[in-house]
């Protein structure tokens, strides 16, 4: 359940973000943002960084049918 709330957040990150968005740094934190999880409720960055170390990826064909 928490790999899909965190898949959840990392597709709704890519689609929130500006395309002029100037990418990190190795080893920059990300910003703190909150999104909705895939209950419905609001599930910040900082949320899951408070239980340990998280990885964020996306997959953007995913679900585009190509």
């Amino acid at each position: 359940m928490r790999v899909l709330r965190i898949f959840a957040l990392a597709v709704a990150l890519a689609a929130a973000l500006p395309a002029v968005t100037p990418a990190l740094e190795v080893g920059q934190k990300a910003p703190d943002f909150t999104l909705s999880g895939t209950d419905g409720k609001p599930v910040g960055l900082s949320d899951l960084t408070a239980k340990g170390p998280i990885v964020l990826y996306t997959f953007i064909a995913a679900f585009t049918g190509t």
